[in-house]
């Protein structure tokens, strides 16, 4: 069986970070290990949430797991909050990561830069951090940014509406130029009636889209999910396409499913209901 390893926060209530990230890979076929960044009462759309700072605890659980030679096949980043955390993962990239040229075994690096959405920066991030956010990213084999965060990588004006596929191929071009071989943007509407992803290869120099019919809602969580769903793919043996369209589908059914309760609410998502055809697939 892989083994992953997904490095970011714990939020108790609210569908996001290691709350999502651990049923859908589990789930999928994929032992799971987890490396908490934060505890948090519930995520930062709430109001008075509470928040316990794991950093500290960081380096001595991955010492523990040298000593037990624990390795993985892949590791996911999520949420991190300060640069310090940032230091430590790109240490952990460094003393997890076999070191093969054989593709089938070599440690895989994803990087999804949870930091902002909507034009802005989440609460509590910078410009700065942003920057170097960017050279994390620049070590991954993957990234996931949606196009806010894709903006701010790229220290560039966000841009919500009136753009064409060429300025998303642009970004997309830049994003790789960070080092990065393979590069999702989330979150692209090319036109009124569409939304969805488009992607980068740098080593076949391949772009590739993937669009669903725009929904009239959105809610919380859903780039979390979409992470997940294409890391749990990607160690069942899907491609790097097929793992992308596989997230987008469960995504849009996900929501489907949420928006079917009367009693839905905006922070989280009905993903527990379409994980049977998750698997099925």
């Amino acid at each position: 069986m892989k083994r992953i390893l997904t490095i970011q926060d714990i939020s108790c209530i609210g569908k996001c970070s290691l709350t999502v990230a651990l049923p859908i890979i589990s789930a999928m076929g994929v032992e799971t290990a987890i490396l908490p960044t934060a505890v948090l009462s519930t995520h930062t759309m709430f109001k008075g949430f509470t928040f316990r700072d794991l950093t500290q605890d960081i380096t001595p659980i991955s010492n523990h797991w040298k000593t037990q030679n624990i390795n993985f096949d892949a590791i996911y980043t999520g949420y991190l909050g300060s640069y310090e955390q940032i230091d430590l993962v790109e240490k952990i990239f460094s003393e997890f990561t076999t070191p093969t040229t054989e593709t089938a075994n070599k440690t895989l690096k994803f990087v999804d830069p949870c930091m902002a959405d909507n034009g802005k920066l989440y609460s509590g991030f910078t410009n700065e951090f942003a920057v170097r956010m960017a050279k994390l990213a620049g070590k991954a084999d993957i990234i996931v940014p949606n196009l806010t965060e894709a903006s701010f990588l790229l220290d560039i004006p966000y841009k919500e509406s009136g753009y064409d596929e060429k300025y998303i191929k642009d970004i997309l071009l830049r994003l790789a130029d960070l080092g990065t071989k393979k590069v999702v943007v989330k979150g692209v509407c090319l036109n009124e009636n569409e939304l969805g992803i488009m992607s980068y290869d740098s080593e076949t120099k391949e772009f590739s889209s993937y669009f669903h019919q725009k929904l009239s809602t959105s809610f919380h969580g859903t780039g979390d999910i979409y992470a997940s769903v294409c890391m749990g793919a990607l160690m069942q043996g899907k491609t790097f396409n097929q793992a992308l369209k596989l997230a987008a589908d469960f995504v849009v059914r996900s929501i489907k499913a949420t928006l079917t309760h009367s009693d839905h609410n905006s922070y989280g998502v009905d993903f527990e209901t379409e994980m049977p055809w998750l698997l099925n697939q």
